[in-house]
């Protein structure tokens, strides 16, 4: 069902939420996700930020909210002795595949810039310039309601930041206090090579790489769950 109103996920259930889009594209043969699975890739240590460590009770909280809201939940038609679960994103936005891409890294990763989300979306869905990354944020935040912000620029940056409003609005005050801590590495990385965006891109993509390496272990142990159950 179209959702038409605004909605305000906690903070589990975005993590939830952009995992289950994250592993439909990236591990499809392991698609729907056990909740085992699920936990692992909610509080997996690459591409998230911050890092969590959500336990059972609390992804089984999460789904229930998002199945309420139509998001996610049990996945339907699905037989076997273990439970499975998937978004339902497509359903309730009727997303293309760049703005599906987009909300996903927003809601697993926080505010980005556009140069960020160009390189972090790559296993979901190529964007060949950031022309396109700037198309998707704007049809986004033409949605009614809005699904996306565009953030004031934080002191020392070039590039303004976009936030997913999922969760409600952003309070960026508090993100930009917690910036230093989870950005240091790429802000220092991109500062060394003249605060150059193809550099930020560079970063963005061996990030992705490390993170598809390690997903290929969650994966095994995804297969692992799927034999011998919760």
């Amino acid at each position: 069902m179209p959702v038409s109103q605004p909605i305000h996920l906690s903070a589990a259930q975005a993590r939830v939420l952009g995992a289950l889009v994250e592993k439909e594209v990236t591990t499809p043969d392991y698609y729907p996700l056990s909740l085992n699975a699920l936990i692992n890739a909610c509080n997996q240590l690459t591409n998230r930020e911050p890092v969590m460590h959500l336990d059972d009770e609390e992804v089984r909280l999460a789904l229930h909210r998002l199945e309420d809201l139509g998001l996610a939940g049990r996945a339907r038609g699905a037989d076997g002795r273990v439970a499975k679960y998937e978004h339902w994103l497509g359903e309730a936005f009727n997303f293309t595949r760049a703005e599906t891409a987009v909300i996903c890294v927003l809601l697993l990763r926080g505010p980005q810039t556009p140069g960020e989300l160009r390189g972090r979306t790559d296993r979901l869905h190529r964007f060949d310039e950031i022309g396109e990354v700037l198309a998707g944020l704007q049809k986004l935040m033409e949605r009614e309601p809005s699904l996306v912000a565009v953030l004031s620029r934080l002191p020392g940056t070039k590039e303004s930041r976009y936030a997913h409003l999922l969760s409600g609005p952003v309070e960026w005050v508090a993100a930009a206090e917690n910036a230093p801590q989870r950005r240091e590495p790429v802000q220092y990385a991109a500062r060394a090579a003249g605060d150059d965006p193809a550099n930020e891109d560079r970063i963005a993509k061996l990030e992705s790489i490390v993170a598809e390496l390690r997903q290929e272990v969650a994966a095994l142990r995804q297969k692992i769950d799927d034999l011998f159950g919760d």
